[in-house]
């Protein structure tokens, strides 16, 4: 299980279509990339150090909980992320103190839950307003690999919520092996943004943040967020509401198995779901 001494990052734009969904596409219309199909960036959620410059400092509030949300103050457009996090170990060159490799040992439903704030600074400061403002299952799978052909190819994400009883679902049913970037692919690119994605527009200065958290061993990425149904993309959270991520094996369960799992809002073992009340 998780302690504090991990570093939190997520991947922005790593799902075609979410962003153009969530509003947030206008964010990094400055950020370049090599291909259409290429993430944007990643972002900070947590950073376990009290050396934070002031402005990043509310990064080193744990975010993280296995069962509920806290509601924002001052905000009311509160919206599920549904993802696959990654629990990566990392590698460091001595010298250079750079980031040499990621090495992911399982992965987890997750809940990038996001304020949409339109005119935010910086992509980080929509995702962390406090404790038990993210998510993330406590039934984490074992990777057996992370190439083509692995374990984690067979799964799917699928994401629902709940109000008063009514279960919708809020994202759309999606493989894993949808995600734009995958694989050793993925974590190259992750890798190099570690070590070189500067401070500039919505984006933060990784290698910073490492260094003031004391190079951390271990990591928890959150490898991008899948498009909404149409409920989803226009209905936010409220107090009350109970919001559903599960990441589970397409090979061994249908989606409408999962759909009646979610509406007794008990599941089987080898599924990773997180189940969250809104208070």
């Amino acid at each position: 299980m998780l302690n504090h001494d991990f570093i939190g990052l997520g991947v922005a734009g790593n799902f075609a279509g979410h962003l153009e969904q969530a509003g947030e596409a206008a964010d990094f219309v400055k950020v370049k990339t090599e291909s259409a199909v290429q993430p944007k960036a990643i972002f900070p959620f947590y950073v376990p150090s009290q050396q934070l410059d002031e402005s990043e400092g509310f990064l080193s509030v744990y975010p993280i909980s296995h069962d509920r949300l806290q509601f924002p103050q001052n905000a009311d457009n509160l919206q599920i992320e549904p993802e696959i996090a990654l629990i990566c170990d990392v590698q460091y060159d001595k010298t250079s103190q750079k980031v040499t490799a990621l090495l992911p040992t399982h992965f987890a439903a997750y809940n990038d839950c996001s304020i949409r704030r339109p005119n935010a600074h910086k992509i980080c400061e929509k995702k962390n307003w406090g404790a038990d403002s993210k998510g993330i299952s406590a039934n984490w799978i074992a990777l057996n690999g992370f190439a083509t052909g692995s374990n984690i190819d067979d799964y799917h994400i699928a994401c629902f919520h709940q109000r008063n009883g009514v279960l919708t679902e809020y994202g759309i049913d999606s493989p894993a092996a949808e995600y734009s970037y995958f694989h050793q692919q993925l974590l190259d690119w992750i890798v190099d943004k570690m070590n070189h994605q500067p401070d500039q527009d919505p984006m933060n200065d990784i290698a910073k943040l490492l260094k003031q958290a004391n190079f951390p061993s271990k990591a928890v990425i959150s490898i991008g967020a899948t498009r909404y149904t149409e409920f989803g993309e226009k209905n936010f959270l409220q107090v009350g509401d109970v919001s559903q991520v599960v990441v589970y094996n397409s090979k061994k369960y249908s989606h409408s198995q999962i759909v009646e799992m979610a509406e007794q809002m008990h599941f089987a073992q080898d599924i990773s779901a997180l189940v969250q009340k809104v208070v």
